[in-house]
C-alpha cells in the first residue's frame, strides 16, 4: 500500500499532466508535519529566538517577552507560508521536489490558509505588546509579505529585509515601559544583518531563479558577485555594534569578523563554499553581539 493511501480508498483518477500532485491523501499528522516544514522552519525560529532573547536583554517582564516572541513567531510563519504559497508554481517548475507542496504532502491553499491565520493573529498580538511596537512589527511584516509577492523579482529585492530585521529591535524596545527607541546603531546594524540574510538567503537558487525570470538584486549580480559581497554588510554590522558601545569584547568581534570574510573571501575562488560559511560565522557574531547589547535603548 502507498504511504499516501488509507485503507478502503480507491485509485485516483489519472491525473492531468503538470497538475500540482495531490495531497488529499496524505494522513493528517504527516499534512500537520508538511505544513510546519512549509513554514521555512530554520528562518522562522531563529527570528523568533532573536526576539525572544532582545526582549530579555532589554529587562522586559516575562508577559511581555512571551507576548513580543509570539507575536514575532506568528508574523514569521505568515511570511514563510505565503513564500511557499506564492512560489508553488515556480518552485514546481523548477523542480524543487524537497518543498511540501511542490511534493504533493500539502496542498498549496492549505499553505495559503495558513498564512492568512497566522497574519491575523499576529495583528491583535502585536498590538497588544503596544500600539507604536505593534504598528512597527506590522510595517516590518508587511515589508516581507511585499518582498514574496512583487519585490523579490525586482532590484529593491534586499529592501524588505533591511525594513523586517530592522524592525525587531524596534518593536521590542518600544513596548518597554515608557516605550524607549532602540539606538540607531542597533537599528541600522540590524538591518544590515537582514541584508546579508538576503544575501545568503538567495546564494543556492540564484541560477535556477534566473532560469525562471526572477531577476532581484543578488540574481543581477550573479553568484561570483554575490559570494564575494556577502560578507560585507554583516562585518559592517559587527563594526556597527562594536562601536556602538566600545569594548574588549567588541573589539575581539571585530576581529573575528574580519578574520573571518577576508578569509572567505580570499579562498573562494577555489572554494566556492566558504564565503558563505564565512559570512555564516559573521552572522553568528553579529547575533551575539545583538543579544549581549540588547536593545540599546535608555
Amino acid at each position: 500500500m502507498d504511504a499516501y493511501e488509507q485503507p478502503g480508498t480507491t485509485a485516483d483518477p489519472p491525473r492531468v499532466p503538470g497538475a500540482p500532485p495531490r495531497a488529499r491523501h496524505v494522513r493528517w499528522p504527516r499534512r500537520a508535519a508538511a505544513l510546519a516544514a512549509a513554514c521555512h522552519p530554520g528562518p522562522t525560529v531563529a527570528v523568533t529566538l532573536l526576539v525572544a532573547g532582545l526582549a530579555v536583554a532589554a529587562g522586559q517582564d516575562a508577559y511581555g517577552c512571551v507576548l513580543a516572541t509570539t507575536a514575532v513567531l506568528a508574523g514569521q510563519l505568515s511570511i514563510g507560508w505565503s513564500n511557499d504559497a506564492v512560489d508553488a508554481a515556480r518552485d514546481r517548475a523548477a523542480g524543487r521536489g524537497a518543498k511540501p507542496v511542490v511534493g504533493g504532502a500539502v496542498e498549496a491553499r492549505t499553505v495559503r490558509t495558513a498564512a492568512l491565520v497566522a497574519l491575523a493573529l499576529c495583528v491583535p498580538l502585536s498590538l497588544g505588546y503596544g500600539v507604536l511596537a505593534g504598528v512597527v512589527h506590522l510595517v516590518g511584516v508587511a515589508a516581507a509579505w511585499a518582498y514574496n509577492l512583487r519585490l523579490k523579482r525586482t532590484v529593491l529585492s534586499w529592501l524588505p529585509y533591511a525594513v523586517g530585521f530592522a524592525s525587531l529591535p524596534a518593536f521590542v524596545s518600544l513596548g518597554l515601559p515608557g516605550q524607549p527607541r532602540a539606538s540607531w546603531w542597533i537599528v541600522s546594524a540590524a538591518a544590515l544583518l537582514g541584508v546579508g540574510a538576503h544575501l545568503g538567503n538567495v546564494l543556492p537558487d540564484i541560477e535556477s531563479d534566473l532560469a525562471l525570470g526572477v531577476r532581484g538584486w543578488p540574481q543581477r549580480l550573479g553568484p561570483a558577485a554575490v559570494r564575494l559581497l556577502l560578507p560585507v554588510p554583516l562585518v559592517a554590522a559587527t563594526l556597527l555594534l562594536a562601536l556602538g558601545r566600545p569594548g574588549p569584547l567588541g573589539a575581539a568581534a571585530v576581529g573575528l569578523a574580519l578574520a573571518a570574510a577576508t578569509g572567505g573571501s580570499l579562498m573562494g575562488r577555489h572554494r566556492p563554499r566558504l564565503p558563505f560559511l564565512a559570512a555564516v560565522v559573521v552572522a553568528g557574531v553579529d547575533v551575539a553581539l545583538l543579544l549581549w547589547r540588547g536593545t540599546g535603548s535608555g
